[in-house]
């Protein structure tokens, strides 16, 4: 897939778990751990922009598109 989520990442940085995420912007830590490994086929804006507040990033911190091109001289 070519959009991919650096929410793993974000939290590092924040050195926040995903559980406390999820309690923070409403969701379950069940749907946290989809968001992560990019396993949803969409997100809500209001659910990012949740995220971004707790986070204290950008969408594009956390959203990154790649070409299959890319993803491939990625794995090389």
């Amino acid at each position: 897939m070519p959009i991919i989520v650096n929410l793993d990442v974000m939290l590092a940085r924040r050195k926040m778990r995903s559980r406390e995420l999820a309690e923070r912007i409403g969701i379950t830590e069940q749907n946290v751990s989809l968001l992560k490994s990019g396993k949803v086929k969409g997100v809500r804006f209001e659910t990012l922009e949740r995220i971004c507040e707790v986070l204290e990033c950008q969408p594009g911190d956390l959203l990154e598109y790649r070409t299959q091109q890319d993803a491939g001289d990625a794995a090389d």
